[in-house]
């Protein structure tokens, strides 16, 4: 299995700390609909990127930027959407499918000492 790139308590952070910073940027401009798309996405991305889970960033930047480009752009929403939401649920249920069949990775004395080793030394 492939090692994160960092802890999920420090990917959760970053990525809560990038979702507030957009819905500033979102409130700002005034442009919520379809900004808060971005809002949500890009932070989602970023922590399936941190957490080495490349397919996973593809299909939520695929779902969220697609919604954002198809509301930002007036495209029409009759083939698009369904498109998009059918390729993301089929990949999610495939994906928890086959997860499902590997047995999960035991959490180990080891990734404990690690995660508690960079709550007191952050780098």
């Amino acid at each position: 299995m492939v090692m994160p790139i960092v802890s999920k308590k420090r990917a959760k952070a970053i990525c809560s700390a990038l979702f507030l910073v957009g819905l500033g940027i979102v409130g700002f401009t005034g442009n919520w609909w379809p900004g808060i798309m971005l809002a949500i996405g890009i932070p989602l991305a970023l922590r399936q990127y941190l957490l080495r889970k490349p397919y996973d960033v593809f299909v939520t930047l695929l779902i969220f930027v697609g919604v954002f480009v198809t509301a930002q752009f007036n495209n029409s929403w009759n083939i698009i959407m369904p498109v998009m939401f059918t390729v993301g649920g089929i990949y999610v249920f495939f994906r928890d499918y086959i997860e499902s069949k590997l047995s999960p990775e035991p959490e180990t004395e080891e990734n404990i000492n690690e995660e508690i080793e960079e709550e007191q030394h952050p780098r």
